[in-house]
């Protein structure tokens, strides 16, 4: 008697989507770049083979640092300065000259706020350091965090896809400063200036550049503190915000500390070329919010994926994390959930429709899209059909 069909049938792979999307790049940072952009573009306005110290370099380093601090609508009297080592050193650098004046209050809900939290306690050693915590995709006590206190937090958690919401928990009589990583949040999301004392980012993220190079600005507030707190601790020089006293003026002038790449700075202009644009700050951020609303639309009707942030008012518009719901991989333990993942995005990575969306490594095994300024809203939607099919293939070769 021949079997049934139930015992011999065999798992059929489920059918591949018919459209990709334009550019498959959906990388936390670095980013995708603009789109329309070019090698060529950015070389032909690229001082390459020049001194960053010749007049016309030093001047588009300044031009740089003048039209960002317009597009983000930065307040008159506040100092921004490009810095050595991408958003890492400029948040490092603000610490390190300026941390141990008063009492610390350090915000961890992903790993790079975990990292700064490291530092403050194990490396600087800080009296008074508190560090308040959450899971990923949550956020820690806002409300209690001291005003007497400096307080180090990530805007957007890039590895964890949580945000603040707003500003409204920091007090506008505090006596500490804040330090805002704004890596993935800046031309994304909506800065409460008067709020922030110390802000970093990165061109490599929602303005597509590249990396290496940080941006620092500081409130007249943060250059009182560097003026009249002298650290207990040696600074290298990459480090030094001061010299006698006084803030070096030229840092925030396009005097580079050390020798940044014309070809990234020529970048940073095409990508501010860009914004400008479309339309400015209101147009990049309503970009993002478009583009994350196109892939929560496809989250809220897909029954195998979720948000890994459930309160909507806390989600990124930009590095926007999901995990997998279905409940016979959200029963795998931790490290079959990753091969998984790490299945998925090979299958994508296969058919160059989808790339560089796994989770970061330090967060719970899922995906991580970026959903920026400088992504198209018809590739997320192209996207999505794509994570459907490489969640069943991946699913059926179990």
């Amino acid at each position: 008697m021949s079997q049934s069909l139930a015992d011999t049938a065999v798992a059929v792979a489920p059918e591949k989507p018919t459209v990709k999307p334009a550019r498959p790049e959906f990388s936390s940072g670095p980013c995708p770049k603009r789109p329309g952009w070019s090698a060529e573009t950015v070389a032909a306005k690229a001082f390459l083979g020049r001194s960053h110290r010749a007049a016309k370099p030093k001047a588009q380093l300044k031009e740089a640092i003048d039209r960002t601090a317009a597009l983000l609508g930065v307040p008159e009297g506040y100092r921004v300065g490009i810095v050595p080592g991408s958003d890492t050193g400029a948040f490092e650098m603000a610490m390190w000259s300026m941390l141990g004046a008063r009492p610390v209050d350090m915000l961890v809900w992903e790993s790079f706020g975990a990292g700064w939290a490291t530092d403050a306690s194990k490396q600087l050693k800080l009296d008074d350091c508190r560090i308040l915590t959450a899971e990923y995709g949550e956020l820690p006590d806002l409300a209690s965090v001291r005003a007497d206190a400096d307080v180090c937090f990530t805007w957007n958690g890039t590895t964890s896809g949580a945000r603040v919401p707003n500003a409204d928990w920091i007090a506008a009589d505090r006596t500490g400063l804040t330090f805002c990583d704004a890596t993935s949040a800046a031309f994304a999301q909506d800065l409460d200036w008067p709020k922030l004392d110390v802000t970093t980012f990165s061109w490599q993220k929602a303005m597509g550049g590249e990396g290496g190079h940080g941006v620092l600005i500081l409130s007249p507030r943060a250059v009182e503190r560097l003026e009249g707190f002298t650290p207990d601790r040696p600074l290298p020089k990459v480090f030094r915000l001061t010299k006698g006293g006084k803030l070096i003026d030229g840092i925030f002038a396009g005097e580079t500390i050390n020798t940044p790449s014309m070809f990234c700075v020529a970048d940073c202009i095409d990508a501010l070329d860009w914004m400008d644009g479309i339309g400015g700050l209101k147009a990049t951020m309503a970009r993002a919010d478009k583009n994350a609303a196109a892939l929560q639309a496809w989250v809220d009707r897909t029954p195998w994926i979720e948000n890994l942030v459930p309160d909507a008012a806390a989600r990124s518009n930009t590095s926007v994390c999901l995990k997998i719901t279905d409940p016979q991989i959200a029963a795998l333990d931790d490290s079959a959930q990753r091969d998984f993942v790490k299945r998925m995005t090979r299958l994508l990575e296969g058919e160059n429709a989808g790339l560089d969306i796994g989770g970061y490594r330090d967060a719970p095994p899922g995906l991580r899209i970026w959903c920026g300024t400088t992504v198209e809203t018809a590739d997320i939607e192209a996207l999505t059909p794509w994570l459907d099919w490489a969640f069943e293939t991946a699913r059926s070769e179990r």
